[in-house]
């Protein structure tokens, strides 16, 4: 049998051989339903077609609703009135459509369909809206006309995205203020981006970008899957923000919610038309157990369609460069990985496994390649499906990285769970490094789930309520300086491991206090936690500046060297009893002394011959360190014996540091 590249990668895989050719035979095959032998790009341009557009003669409005009888325009430009002059028409295979003049309809106009259906009928605002604002007084959306005179320009048209490995920087617009309130992509392009870029973070990723009527939901329970959150701002400053990221060389990536969508009726797709099953499975199958929401049905042409140009839509009009897919495990699993272990590799290729979202996901990653060959695909999965993040043409399901979602569980773990002189330097090294050889990662020490409310930060687990009293850096405290020292190490001990790419979300870098906690009736609907404090990294009587600049240093390294480009992370030394970690990754050395006690004098780890510089110690004093190691010095490895023996490099260690050494070519003198 001729193997994919998948199985001859990993020959565990070969039992499961046919049923992995078959999922690329099915994909194949909708591929050729869908799109009849022409291009998936061609297909995914549902949103040119239906939705509300400007026409040389005036307007035209098509909608998808199959069960619908009549449908009705109605807004600001009729009074909310049913009105024969404003119905629609109805076309073949569902589609409905309504033609205006110019003067019907105007920039700014509010509007809504009325659909009845047997035995009903209700509001709705349409599917394929690409703006929906929000009455600020009785809460109710409605789609609005987005017409203005002036389209916007882009200014950065040529922007490519950079060939190296993304450091993202997962941001909420909203919450990127200090004000207890919502903020605006024009804050966020005016006074985040800055900090992003001068920070080193090539990569942008953006939440809660598609309109969702519950501002707490965190952008997770979409309802207008084409239209950009109003919350934030107008689609032209969400463009403008995407085009100055684009010329301070920044690719920005959104977060893609297609596992599920919110069950709202009036401003969702819930009963669009009447009917449960009109984009999502009836029945149990087609609500979600734990999200209190609907699960699209993936073999629907229809709901494919949608799904796919929705895709196409954010990667053209808005020039995203690419989508971090949410709820990835949830769509590939029928009981949606809800208490399940994958310690299995059948447990991937069972009845359980569902074919119609692996099929959505190899049309999915192979047309964003299509529309932009250099857009990137990260898939949020917990299960570790094999081929998940390889390209569909050796078998894989065609994500460029999938998130490295045990690396976070494990550093909680163990800060909750075991002391400092309890962890193991092997496992350590293990929980980093350990991800499929053919796969790449995104790999974190923290992102917004660990932020939320009901969790803690890492900082918070470390320090807890000293962060309240002892920050200050005339204020000695232990505690706090256990917490720094270990943010530092938890850190660059991540980043060192990252298996292709590296994420960190807005605030984390500097240990940003407490929590995330939206507005919602437990809290009195207060912002005081949905926002970041910016202004206690930059004051240089804190000690949150130490740990901004020692991320900044840290960004500029991986960046300046590559270094995640390079794949193999190789232990050198694993000292479990003095908690000494070394590892190398191409030229560059990590050497960690998690001991929380213990300092060595001229510890040696064994290398080869070499001669190493220093590039960056957690102990320097710009970084809250006690500035005790000299990183002026060239450090030589010594031999035990003569020449052809084992070689040590010699370095002093303090307690709770690490330090990164860079191997230089040189000539011994004989």
């Amino acid at each position: 049998m001729n193997y994919p590249k998948l199985v001859q990668d990993d020959p565990w895989l070969k039992p499961y051989a046919a049923a992995i050719a078959e999922r690329q035979v099915a994909a194949a095959h909708k591929a050729e339903v869908l799109t009849g032998g022409l291009s998936l790009s061609g297909f995914a341009s549902g949103y040119l077609y239906f939705g509300l557009h400007q026409t040389d003669a005036g307007w035209v409005i098509r909608e998808w609703a199959p069960n619908a009888v009549k449908i009705f325009l109605v807004g600001t430009f009729n009074d909310w009135q049913e009105r024969e002059e404003w119905a629609f028409q109805k076309l073949k295979h569902g589609v409905w459509e309504i033609t205006l003049t110019r003067e019907q309809l105007h920039h700014g106009d509010l509007y809504a369909l009325s659909i009845h259906w047997p035995g009903g009928s209700g509001k709705r605002v349409p599917a394929w809206a690409t703006r929906a604002v929000q009455d600020p007084r009785t809460h109710i959306f409605n789609a609005q006309v987005w017409a203005p005179e002036q389209p916007y320009q882009w200014k950065n048209t040529g922007f490519v995205r950079s060939a190296e490995a993304p450091l993202i920087y997962e941001a909420h617009v909203g919450m990127a203020g200090e004000e207890e309130r919502v903020h605006t992509y024009s804050e966020f392009r005016e006074k985040v981006l800055p900090r992003i870029r001068r920070n080193g973070y090539n990569t942008v990723q953006l939440m809660a970008i598609p309109e969702h009527p519950y501002y707490g939901s965190f952008g997770y329970h979409v309802s207008g899957f084409f239209a950009p959150s109003s919350r934030f701002g107008t689609p032209d400053e969400l463009k403008q923000l995407i085009d100055e990221a684009h010329g301070m060389g920044l690719a920005v990536i959104m977060d893609l919610v297609h596992s599920h969508a919110v069950r709202n009726e009036t401003e969702g797709l819930g009963k669009y038309d009447g009917t449960r099953y009109q984009f999502f499975h009836d029945g149990p199958r087609g609500e979600h157990p734990a999200w209190d929401s609907y699960c699209f049905n993936y073999n629907k042409n229809e709901v494919l369609h949608f799904l796919l140009s929705n895709i196409k839509y954010w990667l053209e009009e808005f020039r995203f460069d690419g989508f971090r897919f949410d709820g990835v495990t949830s769509m590939l699993y029928l009981d949606h990985g809800l208490g399940k272990a994958f310690t299995a590799y059948s447990d991937y290729f069972s009845p359980n496994t569902d074919p119609e979202a692996v099929t959505y996901f190899i049309l999915a990653n192979q047309l964003i390649k299509e529309v932009n060959p250099q857009a990137i695909s990260v898939a949020e999965d917990m299960s570790g499906m094999p081929g998940l993040a390889m390209p569909v043409e050796s078998g894989g399901l065609g994500f460029n990285y999938r998130m490295a979602m045990g690396v976070p569980d494990y550093w909680i773990k163990i800060i909750k769970e075991r002391r400092d002189d309890e962890w193991h330097m092997g496992q350590i090294f293990y929980e980093l490094t350990s991800k499929r050889l053919d796969e790449k990662v995104v790999s974190y020490a923290e992102s917004h789930d660990q932020a939320l409310v009901g969790d803690k930060t890492i900082i918070f687990r470390l320090i807890d309520k000293e962060m309240y009293f002892s920050m200050r850096k005339d204020q000695p405290n232990l505690i706090v300086e256990r917490g720094i020292a270990l943010h530092k190490m938890i850190r660059l001990a991540t980043l060192g491991c990252a298996g292709g790419a590296y994420l960190n979300f807005m605030g984390n870098e500097f240990g940003h206090p407490e929590w995330i906690d939206f507005p919602r009736q437990g809290n009195s609907w207060s912002y005081r936690h949905a926002r970041r404090l910016w202004s206690i990294a930059d004051n240089q009587e804190l000690r949150f500046h130490w740990l901004l600049d020692f991320d900044c240093e840290m960004m500029k390294l991986a960046r300046e060297s590559r270094l995640l480009e390079i794949p193999a992370v190789d232990l050198v030394a694993e000292n479990n009893s003095d908690k000494v970690l070394a590892f190398h990754r191409g030229a560059f050395l990590f050497v960690f002394n998690f001991n929380p006690e213990r300092s060595f004098a001229d510890y040696g780890i064994p290398l080869g011959a070499g001669k190493y510089r220093m590039l960056l110690s957690t102990d320097n004093g710009r970084f809250g360190g006690q500035d005790r190691i000299d990183e002026e010095l060239t450090y030589y490895t010594l031999p035990v014996g003569n020449i052809a023996s084992q070689h040590y490099l010699k370095l002093y260690l303090p307690a709770r540091t690490a330090v990164v050494l860079k191997r230089e070519d040189f000539k011994r003198v004989k």
